[in-house]
Protein backbone atom coordinates (compact mmCIF):
# COMPACT_ATOMS: atom_id res chain seq x y z
CA UNK A 1 0.00 0.00 0.00
CA UNK A 2 1.29 3.42 -0.94
CA UNK A 3 1.00 6.17 1.65
CA UNK A 4 -1.05 9.26 0.83
CA UNK A 5 2.14 11.34 1.08
CA UNK A 6 3.86 9.15 -1.51
CA UNK A 7 0.77 9.28 -3.71
CA UNK A 8 0.75 13.07 -3.54
CA UNK A 9 4.50 13.30 -4.21
CA UNK A 10 4.17 10.98 -7.21
CA UNK A 11 1.28 12.90 -8.70
CA UNK A 12 3.04 16.22 -8.10
CA UNK A 13 6.14 14.89 -9.83
CA UNK A 14 4.19 13.68 -12.86
CA UNK A 15 2.18 16.91 -13.05
CA UNK A 16 5.40 18.92 -13.00
CA UNK A 17 6.84 16.73 -15.75
CA UNK A 18 3.63 17.16 -17.76
CA UNK A 19 3.83 20.97 -17.45
CA UNK A 20 7.48 20.98 -18.54
CA UNK A 21 6.75 18.79 -21.54
CA UNK A 22 3.72 20.92 -22.47
CA UNK A 23 5.81 24.08 -22.33
CA UNK A 24 8.57 22.43 -24.36
CA UNK A 25 6.01 21.30 -26.93
CA UNK A 26 4.61 24.82 -27.36
CA UNK A 27 8.09 26.31 -27.58
CA UNK A 28 9.33 23.76 -30.10
CA UNK A 29 6.18 24.03 -32.18
CA UNK A 30 6.62 27.79 -32.33
CA UNK A 31 10.16 27.32 -33.63
CA UNK A 32 9.08 24.76 -36.21
CA UNK A 33 11.08 21.99 -34.53
CA UNK A 34 10.12 18.34 -34.61
CA UNK A 35 7.73 17.80 -31.68
CA UNK A 36 7.00 14.09 -32.14
CA UNK A 37 8.99 12.79 -29.16
CA UNK A 38 7.94 15.58 -26.79
CA UNK A 39 4.28 15.09 -27.70
CA UNK A 40 4.54 11.31 -27.27
CA UNK A 41 6.14 11.70 -23.85
CA UNK A 42 3.69 14.41 -22.78
CA UNK A 43 0.74 12.25 -23.76
CA UNK A 44 2.20 9.23 -21.93
CA UNK A 45 2.69 11.29 -18.77
CA UNK A 46 -0.96 12.40 -18.99
CA UNK A 47 -2.04 8.75 -19.16
CA UNK A 48 0.24 8.02 -16.18
CA UNK A 49 -1.39 10.79 -14.13
CA UNK A 50 -4.86 9.60 -15.08
CA UNK A 51 -4.22 5.94 -14.25
CA UNK A 52 -2.77 6.74 -10.84
CA UNK A 53 -5.70 9.03 -10.05
CA UNK A 54 -8.02 6.24 -11.14
CA UNK A 55 -6.29 3.63 -9.00
CA UNK A 56 -5.93 5.81 -5.92
CA UNK A 57 -9.01 8.06 -6.02
CA UNK A 58 -11.46 6.19 -8.25
CA UNK A 59 -11.32 8.77 -11.07
CA UNK A 60 -12.46 7.71 -14.53
CA UNK A 61 -9.91 6.08 -16.79
CA UNK A 62 -11.22 5.55 -20.30
CA UNK A 63 -8.19 4.97 -22.50
CA UNK A 64 -8.15 2.28 -25.15
CA UNK A 65 -5.81 -0.68 -24.93
CA UNK A 66 -3.49 0.68 -27.67
CA UNK A 67 -3.07 4.01 -25.86
CA UNK A 68 -2.31 2.19 -22.61
CA UNK A 69 0.29 -0.05 -24.26
CA UNK A 70 1.92 2.86 -26.11
CA UNK A 71 2.06 4.90 -22.92
CA UNK A 72 3.62 2.03 -20.99
CA UNK A 73 6.38 1.62 -23.59
CA UNK A 74 6.99 5.36 -23.78
CA UNK A 75 7.32 5.62 -20.00
CA UNK A 76 9.68 2.64 -19.94
CA UNK A 77 11.81 4.39 -22.58
CA UNK A 78 12.20 7.40 -20.25
CA UNK A 79 13.59 5.32 -17.36
CA UNK A 80 17.22 5.00 -18.57
CA UNK A 81 17.65 8.76 -18.80
CA UNK A 82 16.26 9.20 -15.28
CA UNK A 83 18.66 6.54 -13.97
CA UNK A 84 21.52 8.35 -15.69
CA UNK A 85 20.47 11.70 -14.18
CA UNK A 86 20.26 10.08 -10.75
CA UNK A 87 23.78 8.75 -11.15
CA UNK A 88 25.05 12.19 -12.13
CA UNK A 89 23.43 14.03 -9.22
CA UNK A 90 24.72 14.28 -5.69
CA UNK A 91 22.84 12.25 -3.09
CA UNK A 92 20.58 14.57 -1.11
CA UNK A 93 20.62 17.33 -3.72
CA UNK A 94 17.33 18.78 -4.96
CA UNK A 95 18.04 17.35 -8.42
CA UNK A 96 18.57 13.88 -6.95
CA UNK A 97 15.34 14.12 -4.94
CA UNK A 98 13.38 15.35 -7.97
CA UNK A 99 14.64 12.53 -10.18
CA UNK A 100 14.11 9.92 -7.48
CA UNK A 101 10.48 11.02 -7.06
CA UNK A 102 10.04 11.00 -10.83
CA UNK A 103 11.46 7.48 -11.04
CA UNK A 104 9.13 6.22 -8.31
CA UNK A 105 6.12 7.86 -9.98
CA UNK A 106 6.97 6.43 -13.39
CA UNK A 107 7.45 2.95 -11.96
CA UNK A 108 4.11 3.12 -10.16
CA UNK A 109 2.38 4.26 -13.34
CA UNK A 110 4.07 1.58 -15.47
CA UNK A 111 3.01 -1.12 -13.02
CA UNK A 112 -0.55 0.21 -13.05
CA UNK A 113 -0.62 0.27 -16.85
CA UNK A 114 0.68 -3.31 -16.98
CA UNK A 115 -2.07 -4.37 -14.60
CA UNK A 116 -4.71 -2.77 -16.81
CA UNK A 117 -3.39 -4.62 -19.83
CA UNK A 118 -3.52 -7.89 -17.92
Amino acid sequence: MISSADQEASLNSLESTYRKLSNAYVSMEGKGANTTLVKKRRDAIKVAIDILRSDWYGNDFSYERDAIATSQLTLEDILPSIHKQLGNSELGSSQHTLNNRRLIALNLAIESLKNRLG
